[in-house]
């Protein structure tokens, strides 16, 4: 008898299954009773430890030893024609199964919950479903068909100006880029697609680029009937990629104008945006790594290859300065990035003052690097004048609103950014974050409902608090993990220090950065859970890291903070306060004398304490 054979004969190998099945489900269980109970931070990795170490001896026993009727004997001691092997290797199956089954459900439940659990009743009515509207259309990213696959950005460059093409037609409504791109490589039909996208029609197509050549093939389809409406071939020399673009745009509206009666007769004319094709093709590589927030040094260095190649580029200025205005919060460098956006974006206004972009990035220099939240506000709008489809510049907008504590006009600024792009994570994030400083806990909760995997933002952590007082205890933990890339442990001390309010919970804050000054993942407390200085106390962080003021002067939890003088001063630095004095103060707080004010707290945050843990 083989090794293998003999192994499988004395049920060793069944109960190396049963060893890992039952330690997976006791750790997972381990972790869901840590963060309910007060278990010492340790003792997760205790257990995991003492699991791995009784791996092997589980092992050697069940080679030594055989269950018999009469109890535990030595295998060498049993006549094998009276083993009961067989029948206990039954039994090992059985309880491998009903593990298993626990396994799988918890797994299930897990997936479902953050979905399903958080707000029980809570309909967005103020946020119907739009129909359907024949007058529209979607431009699917067109497949990248060169021989090497390394055309993408230029297929994706393609789509997107075909995109802003089309949104000149009157009367036509085109999807956003980041709704239609989404469906990249999706297996699902075009009625399918175009009904979560509430448009009419589909534009798809595929690029196929070689040297000088490009064959571009584009097809107009109806969605519900997935009819094609128009399709054509376009075979020509890469030697002016924008009068292709014109023609393909144009043949676009001449098929829906004949179909249904849109547009005007004048043809859509494509400016130039560069007569360089080198710096056009390094605007578009660079485009593309900044709406995937991808490599932005490389971006940058992109970015700035065009315009020395072509200075008079409007648009890839217009890129720069976009990227250089986000550049402090995702390149780990020391390298003070908003003079550079401010730059980049007055260049690109004194080659186009027409563009919009360029103002927004403007404004959010005001806000971020001026304290200037008076420009900043007139920045945004001068840019919407200009764009009204503008999408970031609604987001910037509500998101200084919020800061200023015009709720109902950030809810408003915000609402605009997601009808134009329901696919943008970010406005819907900061619209729940704006429903939260109002004290609609329930809309808000309502919004961020969003899959694990997809946050990315640390307002997601604002929400920590209304997931600890509505029971969900786990989800809080969850989420908090996510932000800092932990394994339970850190987060449970945030979550300690959230069910002890008004309490000292400097000793959890104390062990917190123990953990931070131990891991080499990187991840900094500040940058990852901003949030958590209101509930361990540590005013003197907040004041540490003013890019945070703007997130957390009105959550609901931070009453305390806002009793402090610190506070004060907080307003004082943003240029919250010189706005108030110059536009006016917002309707929870007042002027007191010349350079003085008071607010008070719009809604108490309901306090459930069945759920709490004083």
């Amino acid at each position: 008898m083989s090794l293998f054979e003999e192994l499988k004969r004395r049920n060793v190998i069944r109960v190396g299954i049963l060893y890992l099945v039952s330690s997976w489900v006791l750790l997972q269980l381990a972790d869901v009773l840590s963060s309910l109970l007060n278990v010492p931070d340790f003792a997760g990795s205790i257990v995991v430890m003492l699991l791995v170490l009784g791996f092997f001896p589980a092992l050697i026993f069940a080679w030594v030893y055989e269950m018999t009727p009469e109890g535990l004997k030595r295998e060498v001691d049993i006549d094998r024609t009276q083993s009961q092997t067989p029948e206990t290797g039954k039994k090992i199956n059985t309880v491998i199964i009903v593990l298993l089954v626990i396994a799988i459900s918890g797994l299930v439940a897990d997936r479902l919950m953050p979905e399903a659990a958080v707000v029980e009743d809570v309909v967005l009515d103020d946020l119907p479903e739009a129909p359907i509207d024949a007058l529209s259309i979607a431009v699917l990213p067109f497949a990248d068909l060169s021989q090497d696959q390394d055309q993408q950005y230029f297929t994706d460059g393609l789509s997107e100006e075909l995109l802003n093409l089309l949104v000149r037609v009157d009367d036509l409504h085109v999807a956003s880029r980041t709704s239609s791109f989404a469906y990249r490589g999706s297996t699902l039909s075009i009625p399918e697609i175009s009904k979560a996208l509430r448009v009419g029609h589909i534009l798809e197509g595929s690029v196929r680029k070689d040297g000088d050549r490009i064959r571009i093939t584009a097809q107009l389809i109806e969605a519900d009937t997935d009819r094609h409406l128009w399709s054509e071939n376009f075979d020509r020399e890469l030697v002016d990629i924008f009068a292709i673009q014109d023609e393909i745009a144009n043949a676009i509206v001449q098929a829906l104008t004949g179909k249904l009666g849109v547009g005007a007769e004048r043809a859509i004319s494509v400016d130039a945006a560069t007569e360089n094709l080198d710096a056009y093709e390094m605007y578009l590589k660079a485009r593309e790594l900044f709406l995937k927030r991808a490599e932005l040094l490389e971006s940058i260095r992109l970015f700035r290859a065009a315009v020395e190649l072509d200075p008079s580029f409007a648009r890839a200025w217009e890129g720069l300065a976009a990227v250089e205005a986000v550049a402090n919060d995702w390149i780990p460098d020391d390298t003070d990035h908003v003079p550079l956006a401010r730059e980049a974006a007055e260049k690109a206004l004194s080659l186009d003052p027409d563009l919009s972009m360029p103002l927004a990035v403007l404004g959010s220099v005001a806000a971020n690097a001026d304290k200037d939240l008076i420009r900043a506000i007139d920045y945004f709008n001068a840019a919407l004048e200009k764009e009204p489809k503008n999408t970031t510049a609604w987001l910037w907008l509500g998101i200084r609103q919020n800061e200023l504590g015009f709720f109902d006009d950030a809810i408003e600024s915000l609402r605009k950014c997601l009808a134009l792009d329901p696919g943008y994570l970010n406005c819907r994030q900061h619209l729940a974050h704006s429903y939260l400083s109002k004290g609609d806990a329930d809309t808000a909760l309502k919004l961020n409902e969003v899959p694990m995997e997809h946050v990315f933002d640390s307002l997601s952590e604002a929400f920590a608090w209304e997931y600890v007082r509505r029971g969900h205890r786990y989800l809080a933990v969850r989420l908090i993990d996510k932000r800092l890339g932990s394994m339970g442990a850190p987060a449970i001390q945030v979550i300690r220090a959230i069910e002890n309010p008004g309490g000292d919970n400097r000793a959890r804050y104390a062990r917190l950065k123990d953990w931070e000054n131990q891991t080499r993942s990187g991840v900094t407390i500040a940058q990852a859970i901003p949030f958590s200085f209101l509930a361990f106390g540590v005013w003197d962080e907040i004041s540490a890291n003013p890019g945070f003021y703007s997130f957390i002067m009105w959550h609901p939890d931070g009453v305390e903070f806002r009793k402090t003088d610190l506070y004060k001063t907080v307003v004082h630095e943003s240029g919250v306060f010189d706005y108030w004095q110059a536009r006016g103060f917002p309707p929870q707080c007042k002027p007191v004398g010349n350079d003085d004010f008071e607010c008070v707290q719009l809604k108490t945050p309901r306090r459930r304490d069945r759920n709490l843990v004083n």
